[in-house]
């Protein structure tokens, strides 16, 4: 019989899964599945990582934010395979997948994961003001926000399984924190795309009661355009706002070291 690694496995189920798949595509229940399965089984070694490597190291001369390292397995227009390495206290800022289903695997350390999906039939707003409540100014005028839910808000420790978020669930949006050094395997079906309209957006977050927002929320009564927010939902609610990539986040392409992956 011949072997087959792990990362050749990933490959070819990704191929088979991804293939009849487009942006808002999600594959089937089954391949859902299958894909998970092949991640679940995952371990550092089966990619070439192990906790001492450089990757995870701190900090840089010169440099107060941790540099995210991220290793490029493979990439085509169905689906892309990476691996972002974060040495403690690294971030990667709330953003959102459009339209994509994203398979993340934490290979080992301990992340923070918090995500967020989108309010149904809630618009953005540009009438937000910030609440006096919570600044010495006056009220100000801020950018369109938008209602989202928390989905995930907790610590994961390798290994873990598999986590799943789709176009429009799951988890669309997240940010994620180094407790320590850590490092997450990603499969974005399909991936980010600048000329297909797919743009990584960066948000921040603000609780509820941070806003007020004219003439279609009353926070008195957990109404917003008349969508009544069922009680303890309203803690579990945020605006989001958008935002540019921050100036501060670094990325740093690392060569990827593991078994080599056939392409078909």
């Amino acid at each position: 019989m011949v072997y087959v690694s792990p990362v050749q496995k990933l490959y070819n189920t990704c191929n088979e899964v991804f293939d009849s798949c487009c942006a808002g595509i999600i594959p089937s229940p089954d391949n859902i599945q299958k894909l998970k399965a092949v991640l679940d089984d995952f371990k550092p070694a089966d990619v070439g990582l192990s906790p001492d490597m450089p990757h995870f190291r701190a900090s840089v001369a010169g440099k107060s934010t941790p540099v995210i390292r991220y290793i490029h397995i493979h990439e085509c227009e169905k689906f892309s395979i990476g691996i972002f390495c974060l040495p403690p206290s690294g971030v990667i800022p709330l953003h959102n997948h459009p339209g994509m289903t994203v398979f993340s695997k934490l290979l080992l350390g301990t992340m923070h994961i918090k995500s967020y999906d989108w309010v149904d039939d809630v618009p953005p707003s540009t009438s937000a003001v910030v609440s006096t409540s919570k600044s010495k100014q006056p009220d100000v005028q801020q950018p369109e926000v938008r209602l989202a839910k928390v989905k995930v808000n907790s610590n994961f420790t390798a290994p873990c399984n598999t986590s799943i978020l789709y176009p429009n669930d799951g988890g669309n949006m997240h940010c994620f924190t180094a407790v320590t050094a850590c490092a997450v395997l990603d499969v974005l079906g399909p991936p980010y795309s600048e000329p297909d309209g797919r743009h990584c957006q960066y948000y921040l977050d603000f609780p509820l009661a941070d806003f007020s927002v004219l003439d279609n929320i009353s926070l008195a009564d957990n109404a917003v355009d008349g969508l009544k927010l069922p009680e303890g939902e309203k803690e579990g609610s945020a605006w989001l706002s958008e935002r540019e990539k921050p100036e501060d986040l670094t990325f740093v392409g690392e060569l990827y070291r593991g078994p080599v992956i056939v392409e078909n």
